[in-house]
């Protein structure tokens, strides 16, 4: 077995590269092969452990109206994270088409743009909120869905640290004891699943990477009152337990008893999986454990 060690990206893509990850410098993994499987693995692993919850399964867009996300103030919370789909100006296609589209570093030469009405998904619980709005809950609502996220960061990792990332989210909306209830459930199956895996976890109090935090009352209200905790193998998050409190139930009006519902998440990111797996169990992929098969002992157990 492996310690919890960091290593070079260099060192990692020379461990990986023969069972399927290729990178891309601007942030972007490839995954084939051996690696591809076992992320595959993972999140079959997480989707088991989502339906012990009894949770209903969902398929949303890459992309979400930026509408719905200032409902939550998204845009001045997290401005540097944002990712946008940029179109081209319908009547200014004759002058891009007609001079060199790339610049001498390959950017791209952008003429005028379409409006910008949507941003590339930046975590996949998002789209949850805006489909349910309205509903007047008489139970709490399990929900679990997975997507291609985008978040623009300082720097990039090969599976660490990625401008896009697959993440799978298992969601909660209810009274505030049953979201409570759910993600004490929700840390119980990781820490079981993780048992079963043999992967070395320990859990730590976050915060929200919010732009000029010392400015935001969510980022002072987590500090006073902490309701992120990471599970993190090193000093990577490979999952994480989150309490909204009523954020998205009074802003897309779901109600459960009459009040604003809350809502809770439990997030995987599926890259970060891969590499703490492989950094546990070596490159090889005849000593990986079956993440799904460990994932029905943990979902039965939480």
């Amino acid at each position: 077995m492996n310690a919890v060690v960091d290593v070079t990206d260099a060192e990692l893509l020379a461990e990986l590269a023969p069972v399927g990850l290729g990178w891309r410098e601007s942030g972007h993994a490839v995954l084939t092969g051996p690696l591809y499987r076992l992320a595959a693995d993972c999140d079959q692993g997480f989707a088991t452990v989502a339906a012990a919850f009894g949770a209903e399964p969902e398929q949303h867009p890459a992309m979400i109206d930026a509408r719905e996300l200032q409902r939550v103030a998204y845009l001045e919370s997290f401005p540097q994270l944002a990712t946008f789909p940029v179109g081209l100006d319908p009547a200014d296609l004759d002058t891009f088409a007609g001079r060199d589209p790339l610049d001498a570093d390959g950017a791209v030469r952008l003429t005028r743009t379409a409006p910008v009405r949507e941003l590339l998904t930046p975590a996949a619980c998002y789209h949850l909120y805006p489909h349910h709005r309205g509903e007047r809950l008489v139970a709490p609502a399990y929900l679990t869905t997975v997507n291609t996220c985008f978040r623009r960061e300082k720097y990039y990792r090969p599976l660490r640290r990625q401008w896009s990332f697959r993440m799978r989210e298992l969601v909660c909306l209810g009274g505030r004891a049953e979201v409570v209830a759910f993600l004490k459930r929700g840390r119980d199956a990781v820490d079981a699943l993780c048992r079963e895996l043999d992967l070395p976890i320990r859990w730590e109090v976050a915060t929200d990477p919010f732009f000029r935090p010392a400015q935001n009352p969510r980022w002072l209200a987590q500090r006073l009152r902490p309701t992120k905790h990471e599970a993190t193998f090193g000093d990577l998050a490979i999952a994480s337990v989150n309490l909204h409190e009523d954020t998205f139930g009074a802003a897309f009006d779901i109600t459960r008893d009459g009040v604003p519902a809350s809502s809770g998440c439990v997030a995987f990111g599926l890259e970060r999986w891969a590499y703490a797996l492989t950094r546990r169990h070596g490159a090889d992929p005849a000593n990986w454990p079956d993440v799904a098969a460990a994932a029905r002992v943990a979902g039965v157990a939480s």
